[in-house]
């Protein structure tokens, strides 16, 4: 076995519980919001409830944290480039 085989992480499970406490915060907001008129506000806002556990999701669950940087980085690529996607899909249907 080499050096890098050898190195493993442990995570708290205390660590595990605080980030499903989290997503379950996040997954209760986003019920909420649905209740409220918020206009245009309401896609927006469930899109970022969304996003925010993607990142926890992507982060704990996947080690993303404990990973090697470019993983992360290349993620992070994608995710941009949806983001752009979305944001051109966004504009052309707006000023249709």
């Amino acid at each position: 076995m080499s050096n890098n085989e050898d190195k493993h992480h442990i995570v708290p499970f205390r660590t595990f519980i605080i980030v499903l406490a989290a997503l379950l915060t996040f997954t209760f907001i986003s019920i909420a919001v649905t209740n409220y008129e918020l206009g245009a506000f309401t896609v927006l806002a469930a899109m970022l409830l969304a996003t925010a556990k993607t990142i926890l999701v992507l982060v704990y669950f996947m080690h993303l944290k404990f990973d090697v940087k470019i993983f992360g980085i290349l993620i992070t690529a994608v995710l941009a480039l949806i983001g752009a996607v979305i944001f051109i899909t966004l504009l052309d249907y707006i000023f249709r």
